[in-house]
């Protein structure tokens, strides 16, 4: 059954934690809601040292020791916080810590320890979040380690300020040590799942990055980490056996002399008091051995020994034992007459019928082995973990920094930002990194400026075939008509596509449209667009059929998927009837000699090469003298401007309405204006294409 002595401290302990971790979280959220000025990081550190003086006066007790989580104040405050409320709470604490010790007698003994390892906490909490996880908490565990370490300089700093008094501070380590080094640490992992629970990131805390998501300083801290843990137990089994080494030695060397005393004593005249006096003057030389003298029986004859217990009869495994082991080397054994506690023994014989044992307690023999162990432990983790930290530290300037910055130019130059350059010059394996990748950025940039150069070549080549492809002669040997049109890609080439042709003599073919998509793709579905359309077309086919037709052609080997908006109109130019049909496209924009332009409002069909069966709707308009009609693809009412507003069919009618009277080169070009105007600095994103026709027949 557990102690009810340790479960009570035990009990005692987390509720201390308790304290703090909900103080942490009070504080967390004032802190989280407010910016961090002077006054709120001065209120956090000043909170922290109310709890540190709080935990100093309301200790555990625990074996005549009291025990306290002081340190936790300082450490949370610096490393959840702000350095300066770290360093405040410290301060506080610690100063507290020995007044309170040299004035009013709590925990005097331990006062210049514990007060300077208080103001240490908040240093180093300082320190590491500053230096060594940049403002940023640290991970979970390591925040465990933190204020386990603390604790472990604590411990130690018990021992080297009473240097004077070694066997009473061994005592206050052996007993604080173990529970306040557990729940210091236990206590700071508690107050950063407070924290991560308050930020919403304490799933994450607990989740395992995969292999490539891990930082390589965090893989190099692991493994430093384990190669220090276990340079630590190396070293502490290694002096575990050459302490008890040692105490063999020393014990084996005092038994010797002292039974060489003994059968010199006592052979020579154990009767006399001169010769009994004599050796028991040097056993007195050392106040911790075991002399017994004893007949065949087991029955004790004289005795020295300096724990006052009844020794009157050894049993005879006891004596047999001893008898087994007389004028040999030193043994260790359990005599039933020490209750089966272990001793160090050297047996011999006095006389026929006589014996004689000396020993030591083992316990007693190897305690400075004990306190030694204590002290080289504490040292042993302070050393290293103090190397493990500046190893760190160093790894991370000199190459952890490094790396980051280097990922961070790429990731610039992986933007296109071929102007970042990389300038690391404090090693030469960093700088040589640094000149090939800048080189290799230097090479890029001269292949892009020759892709670029090349394809700008092509591109001008592909735009002067698709212009070519166009119709840009706009008059005709006859008056009965007017027509003019406007193409103005968004880049080099296009989608967009008008085309204008007579059938026969007096049907006037007029067609808009527009490739979804743009560049290259959409210029070669252009193409075979027009084409498609043309050669339908001249077979005298309706506009309905035309579409229907073409439909069938573009979806024949559309691995590409894109699709093409129509408008096409086919007009008897004796009589004005007009056959439309529109695939998807914008709705024409009307004007009846004599009134307004206004759109043609007739309802769509779908865009081509979009379904394989399309049933195209047709629509008939007839034209009077005067009239004029405009076509234009999306490019125009989708035009926006740096407040992203777009330019519509609303705001297009009324600016054809205030050019009723002009020719259409001029109309066009007017709207074109106007669309540039009201685009301003805003990039165009879309084609522009629109063609402007006026019905004139011959009186």
């Amino acid at each position: 059954m557990m102690d009810m002595t340790l479960v009570e401290t035990i009990i005692r302990l987390s509720i201390s934690v308790l304290f703090y971790v909900v103080m942490t979280m009070l504080l967390w959220r004032l802190w989280s809601k407010r910016e961090h000025s002077i006054h709120l990081r001065l209120l956090v550190g000043g909170a922290f040292g109310l709890c540190c003086i709080l935990s100093t006066h309301v200790g555990v007790d625990y074996y005549a020791m009291v025990l306290n989580t002081r340190d936790i104040g300082p450490l949370a405050a610096g490393l959840l916080f702000d350095p300066l409320s770290g360093v405040v709470a410290g301060l506080i604490g610690g100063i507290e810590r020995y007044i309170a010790g040299a004035y009013f007698g709590v925990g005097s003994f331990t006062r210049v320890a514990c007060s300077v390892s208080t103001i240490l906490a908040g240093l180093l909490s300082a320190f590491l979040n500053l230096k060594v996880y940049n403002r940023k908490h640290p991970p979970l565990l390591q925040t465990f380690l933190i204020g386990a370490l603390m604790e472990d300089f604590h411990m130690y700093a018990v021992l080297i300020t009473h240097r004077n008094q070694m066997r009473l501070a061994y005592y206050v380590v052996k007993t604080c040590a173990v529970p306040m080094i557990i729940f210091t640490g236990l206590g700071m992992g508690a107050c950063m799942i407070a924290v991560l629970g308050l930020s919403g990131k304490l799933k994450n805390a607990f989740r395992i990055p995969a292999k490539q998501e891990t930082p390589i300083a965090v893989r190099f801290q692991r493994w430093l980490l384990a190669v220090t843990l276990l340079i630590v137990m190396v070293n502490l089994y290694s002096s575990y056996h050459i302490q008890t080494r040692i105490s063999d030695q020393q014990a084996s060397s005092d038994l010797t002399s002292l039974s060489q005393a003994v059968e010199k004593t006592f052979r020579r005249d154990h009767r006399t008091a001169t010769s009994l006096s004599e050796f028991l003057m040097k056993l007195r030389e050392n106040e911790d051995v075991l002399f017994f003298t004893f007949n065949d029986d087991g029955k004790v004859l004289y005795s020295y020994y300096d724990n006052p217990q009844n020794v009157s009869q050894f049993s005879e495994t006891d004596r047999i034992i001893l008898q087994d082991h007389a004028n040999k080397e030193t043994f260790h054994a359990s005599l039933n007459a020490f209750d089966g506690s272990e001793l160090i023994i050297r047996s011999g014989t006095l006389t026929e019928h006589s014996w004689f044992m000396v020993g030591f307690y083992s316990e007693l023999v190897y305690k400075d082995r004990q306190d030694r162990l204590y002290e080289e432990g504490l040292s042993d983790i302070l050393l290293f973990s103090i190397l493990y930290i500046l190893i760190a530290l160093i790894v991370d300037t000199l190459v952890g920094k490094h790396l980051r910055s280097v990922n961070h130019s790429l990731r610039k130059i992986i933007d296109g930002d071929l102007d970042e350059k990389i300038h690391i010059r404090d090693s030469r394996e960093f700088a040589q990194l640094s000149d090939d990748i800048n080189q290799t950025v230097d090479s890029l940039k001269t292949y892009i400026a020759a892709a670029e150069h090349r394809m700008e070549q092509e591109l001008l080549l592909a735009a002067a075939i698709q212009e070519s492809a166009l119709p840009r002669v706009f008059s005709f040997p006859r008056n009965d008509f007017e027509i003019y049109a406007l193409m103005n890609p968004a880049r080099q080439v296009g989608g967009d596509f008008y085309d204008f042709f007579l059938i026969g003599a007096d049907q006037l073919a007029l067609v808009i449209a527009d490739v979804s998509g743009k560049g290259i793709p959409a210029s070669l579905f252009m193409m075979r667009s027009k084409t498609a359309i043309e050669n339908i077309a001249r077979t005298g086919k309706s506009p309905a059929g035309i579409l229907h037709e073409v439909n069938h052609i573009l979806c024949e080997g559309n691995d590409a998927e894109m699709f093409v908006t129509v408008w096409i109109g086919l007009i008897d130019l004796k009589t004005g009837r007009m056959q439309c049909a529109n695939a998807g496209h914008e709705y024409p924009v009307l004007m009846h000699a004599g009134e307004k332009y206004e759109l043609l409002r007739r309802k769509h069909s779908p865009a081509l090469a979009i379904l394989p069966e399309l049933s195209i709707r047709e629509y008939t308009v007839y034209l009077n003298p005067g009239d004029r009609l405009f076509v234009y693809t999306d490019g125009v009412p989708d035009a926006i401007n740096p407040q992203e507003e777009s330019y519509g069919t609303q705001r297009l009618v009324e600016k054809l309405n205030t050019l009723q009277t002009l020719p259409q080169a001029q109309v066009l070009h007017e709207v074109y204006q106007d669309i540039e105007q009201f685009a301003g600095s805003a990039d165009q994103f879309d084609d522009i294409t629109m063609i402007g026709f006026t019905y004139l027949p011959s009186s």
